[in-house]
């Protein structure tokens, strides 16, 4: 997506390419100032539910988005067949599923069409080895018979499998919840919810461990996992197995998932910086010493400058969050700013090859019959003879799907677009050998000899769009995470990507942090001001919107005042000591223990059980009803 049709929609144009700078009002210490480094799905997602809860707490706040590239969306990203706006297809992250809390939601409020994933043409589903398929199903349909076959050929397993998932999901998608949400600490939480008993084996170790079929394991899941996170089972951790197994009401929005993320930096009101790298984070110099909330200073690279140069942005920040790799981002800090070092984690190479061909897939390379029925999508696995666990193995790719029929606006012809994941650069090579013709060195254009005068060359290949990513972290076994708070107002995001990586997830982490930071400003001010604010703020946003607030954040309001009165002064502190020794005395006069009066003042009137005790019993999580985490495809 282009930035100049959001940035017309929200009046930014001219600050963002003209010659004169936007005002931003500093001289006001009660407007926060954010900033956010990334347009993706968490940095998408992060001025989006910060903008919710300022509004929602009363602070006044102004929110930046610092952009490398020309569009947002991050990863989700589609392309254009031939350059036909009416022809996209999804390059990134193509498709989230029916529970996704966060981006189902954004559908809905943001009025976003959305349509189930496959392609224009009905066909078989398979799995390859390299040498035969060793399962085949109808494409997209978990009707009886294909269930009936998957329950012949490897028993109770898919059951026992789907079971063990489920269960998974339902302890993950407390992160969600009060008291698991918001989180300062991944690694803490992972380990109360006990998913580093999952996330500290591989998948393979995972499903043994749990007496899953191996062959099933082997099949179906490694399969699962190489699409949707370029990985057998032996180079990730259960938990990403079982994510990999979780498709239920997958779908995409229409004409593109980067839609998400781009409505929801419209609806941030934030400021965006197109074409605007990053190159260093450094504290302000502040000219009271005696201050301790920082300001963060941001550099940036102009387009077009010469190697080296940065200009200083014009605005001091309270708060920088980082929503993308640490490693791939190119920001240096200074004074070693950043106090919980940032992890130097390996990403996966994918390479994503779209392309367009008259033919369909060779009977010959699948070692079928001549004509024989291939089916539209391929998964692979590994082959028996393929001892190293890394890469795609005999078969060669993770991937290849028939996603779409178009027309080749020269022919006229109907043509079949093909997306396939691999860990290498596809050849021509292989490319001949997949479709049954020879493909030029050069891709598209016609192969060998022009055809006679008369006659019309068919070109192998009439539309080619390779790409390489590095979509997500490889996920190796462990039990620690990246954390998202790096020091005092700063705050990154992309730490949880080792522990799942998803749009949905990464847009999870976003939510996460715009919570923190909305707290960590309701608890610096002063409690009465505070209470204030709710109150008044609570009565117009209920005129304004006519919603209640989300329970979350009812929650997380409760949690607050509670916090508040736990934090109350003693009556005695500060009072001479015979005073305070006086009071204790008529204490000691009651029948019932200080500790136990304490608890009943601050148990809730009217309910036998304490708070967080209710809203768990209240908030059982459902598969149906909770957000789990979508595939990247399948």
């Amino acid at each position: 997506m282009r930035f100049s049709w959001l940035l017309e929609k929200t009046s930014l144009l001219t600050s963002v390419f003209g010659t004169t700078e936007t005002s931003i009002d500093e001289s006001d210490s009660s407007v926060k100032q954010v900033a956010i480094i990334g347009a993706g799905a968490a940095g998408s997602s992060a001025a989006y539910h910060l903008r919710r809860y300022a509004e929602e707490a009363g602070i006044p706040i102004n929110i930046t988005v610092f952009e490398k590239t020309d569009r947002i969306g991050g990863r989700t990203l589609t392309v254009n067949v031939y350059d036909d706006p009416l022809s996209p297809v999804e390059l990134g992250a193509s498709i989230f599923i029916d529970a996704n809390h966060i981006l189902v939601n954004a559908t809905r409020a943001f009025n976003l069409s959305t349509a189930k994933p496959g392609t224009d043409e009905k066909g078989d589903l398979a799995i390859w080895d390299g040498n035969h398929f060793v399962f085949r199903q109808q494409s997209n349909s978990w009707g009886w018979w294909n269930l009936a076959k998957l329950f012949w050929k490897y028993g109770t397993a898919p059951y026992y499998t789907d079971k063990l998932m489920r269960e998974t999901v339902a302890t993950f998608v407390k992160l969600y919840q009060a008291p698991y949400f918001p989180f300062r600490s991944l690694s803490e939480r992972a380990y109360e919810l006990g998913l580093t008993k999952i996330t500290g084996l591989t998948g393979e170790q995972f499903l043994a461990e749990k007496e899953i079929d191996s062959k099933y394991a082997h099949d179906i899941v490694q399969a699962s996992t190489r699409v949707n996170y370029a990985s057998n089972l032996a180079r990730i951790h259960g938990l990403g197995a079982m994510v990999s197994m979780a498709p239920e009401g997958a779908m995409q929005v229409t004409g593109g998932n980067w839609q998400i993320f781009s409505k929801m930096v419209e609806a941030s009101n934030a400021r965006i910086l197109p074409n605007s790298p990053v190159t260093s984070i450094e504290l302000k110099e502040s000219a009271d010493p005696d201050s301790k909330a920082p300001k963060y200073v941001i550099k940036t690279a102009s387009p077009g400058s010469w190697a080296g140069r940065a200009e200083t942005h014009s605005v001091a920040f309270d708060d920088v969050v980082i929503a993308t790799p640490y490693q791939f981002s190119g920001i240096k800090n200074a004074n070693n700013l950043i106090e919980q070092p940032i992890d130097d984690i390996p990403y996966a190479t994918l390479h994503v090859t779209l392309f367009a061909s008259p033919f369909r897939f060779s009977t010959q390379f699948f070692k079928l019959a001549p004509a024989s029925e291939v089916p539209t999508s391929v998964l692979t696995t590994l082959a028996e003879g393929d001892g190293d666990a890394d890469g795609a193995g005999l078969a060669g790719f993770y991937s290849a799907t028939l996603v779409k029929v178009v027309t080749n606006p020269k022919t006229l012809n109907t043509e079949y677009v093909y997306k396939i994941f691999s860990p290498e650069k596809v050849s021509p090579e292989f490319l001949s050998s997949l479709l049954g013709v020879t493909v030029p060195d050069t891709f598209t254009g016609p192969a060998g000899a022009s055809g006679e005068e008369g006659t019309e060359v068919v070109e192998p290949i009439s539309w080619y769009h390779p790409t390489v990513f590095h979509p997500y972290p490889v996920k190796y076994p462990r039990v620690t995470f990246q954390e998202p708070i790096l020091r005092d107002g700063l705050y990154y995001t992309s730490g949880i990507e080792s522990f799942i990586s998803t749009m949905e997830t990464s847009a999870l982490m976003g939510m996460n942090v715009a919570r923190l930071i909305v707290d960590d400003y309701l608890a610096s001010s002063s409690p009465a001001e505070t209470n204030a604010t709710d109150s008044s703020n609570a009565t117009d946003s209920s005129n304004a919107t006519g919603t209640t607030e989300p329970v979350a954040l009812q929650v997380e309001h409760e949690q607050y005042v509670l916090e508040e009165q736990q934090n109350e002064v003693p009556e005695g502190y500060g009072q001479p000591l015979a005073e305070q020794e006086e009071q204790a005395k008529v204490l000691e006069s009651h029948e019932e223990p200080i500790a136990v009066q304490q608890e009943q003042d601050h148990a809730p009137e009217s309910h036998e059980e304490p708070v967080v005790e209710q809203e768990e019993q209240n908030e059982v999580p459902s598969i149906q009803d909770d957000p789990v985490v979508e595939q990247k495809e399948l």
